[in-house]
C-alpha cells in the first residue's frame, strides 16, 4: 500500500502594492519567496499603475478591503513571517499596527516612502505613523539610503553618515534597522545592519553595471523574510539575502524587458546559496 507523507513549507505574507510590469511590489514579492522555497501569500494595499519606466498613478484600495483580506489569510493559513511595503495613509498604518499587535512572527518592513525620482510618495504624517507603530512591531526595517535621509530629515550619501542614521533609528526605537547601500556612488556597495546592544554589521559587495534593478528593495525585504521564515538568524538571514538579490541582479544584467528599469532574474538558481547557508 502506497502511504502519502503530508508536508508543510514555511509561509510569508507579503502586505504590500501592485505592479502590472511584474517587477516590484507583490508580485516580485511573490517570486522572491517562492525562488526561496517558501509558500507566498498577498494582501494589497494600493493599486500603482506602472511600468519599468515609472509609476503613473496610484490608486488606494478601501481599509475595509484590506481588513477583510488579512481576515480571509489569518483565518486560512497563519504566516510564519510577514513582509509589509507600501502603505500610504494613517488608516492602513492604524489598521495593520493594530491587526498585527498579537502576531507570532517576524515582520520585516520596507518603508517604501521616495519614489526613484526622489518624490516623496507618502506624507509626512503617515511617515511619522510608520515610526510611531509599525518600526517598533517590526523585527527589522529595510531603508534605502533616500528613505533613510527622509527618516532622519537630513541628506545620507555616505558611509560615515550611514552609520550615524542608524543608530539614530534605533534611538527611536527600532529593533534592527538594515540600512541598504545600493544607491552609493561608488563601485563598491556597502549596507550597514544595526541590532540593539551590538555593534553595526557591514556587508559589501561590487556594484554591477545594470540597469534592471527595479524590485531590488521589494525583493530584498521579502528574501529576508523567506529566510527568517525557514528560521534564519538575522544577520545570516540578512546576509544571504543581500547575496540572493546580488546574484538576481548579476543574472538580469543583459535581459530585456520593457523600455526602462527593468526586473531582476528571481529565478537565477539560489538553492545552492542557501542550502549551503543553512548546512553550515
Amino acid at each position: 500500500m502506497n502511504i502519502t507523507k503530508k508536508y508543510t513549507v514555511p509561509t510569508v505574507l507579503s502586505i504590500a502594492g501592485f505592479d502590472g510590469s511584474g517587477g516590484a511590489g507583490i508580485q516580485a514579492d511573490t517570486k522572491t519567496i517562492s525562488a526561496l522555497g517558501c509558500y507566498a501569500m498577498n494582501v494589497l494595499t494600493a493599486l500603482p499603475v506602472q511600468n519599468t519606466q515609472g509609476v503613473r498613478n496610484i490608486y488606494e484600495i478601501p481599509t475595509q478591503a484590506v481588513r477583510e483580506q488579512l481576515d480571509a489569510i489569518f483565518d486560512d493559513i497563519y504566516p510564519d513571517a510577514i513582509k509589509i511595503g507600501m502603505v500610504h495613509n494613517i488608516e492602513l498604518v492604524e489598521l495593520i499596527s493594530s491587526y498585527l499587535k498579537d502576531y507570532r512572527g517576524t515582520i520585516v518592513f520596507d518603508p517604501v516612502m521616495v519614489s526613484t525620482s526622489g518624490h516623496k510618495l507618502i506624507h509626512d504624517d503617515t511617515i511619522q505613523a510608520c515610526m510611531d507603530l509599525l518600526f517598533p512591531q517590526a523585527t527589522i526595517i529595510t531603508p534605502n539610503l533616500d528613505e533613510v535621509s527622509v527618516l532622519v530629515g537630513r541628506t545620507i550619501a555616505e558611509v560615515q553618515e550611514m552609520e550615524k542614521a542608524g543608530i539614530e533609528l534605533l534611538e527611536k526605537g527600532c529593533q534592527s534597522v538594515l540600512i541598504k547601500g545600493g544607491h552609493l556612488q561608488t563601485s563598491e556597495l556597502t549596507s550597514l545592519l544595526f541590532q540593539q546592544h551590538a555593534s553595526p554589521l557591514v556587508f559589501k559587495s561590487q556594484k554591477i553595471d545594470s540597469k534592471n534593478t527595479h524590485g531590488s528593495g521589494c525583493s530584498l525585504s521579502s528574501a529576508i523574510a523567506s529566510l527568517l521564515a525557514q528560521q534564519f538568524p538575522l544577520a545570516e538571514a540578512v546576509a544571504t539575502a543581500l547575496d540572493y538579490v546580488h546574484d538576481a541582479i548579476k543574472a538580469s544584467k543583459d535581459l530585456v524587458i520593457g523600455k526602462g528599469n527593468g526586473p531582476l532574474n528571481h529565478f537565477h538558481n539560489p538553492s545552492k546559496l542557501i542550502f549551503h547557508e543553512m548546512e553550515r
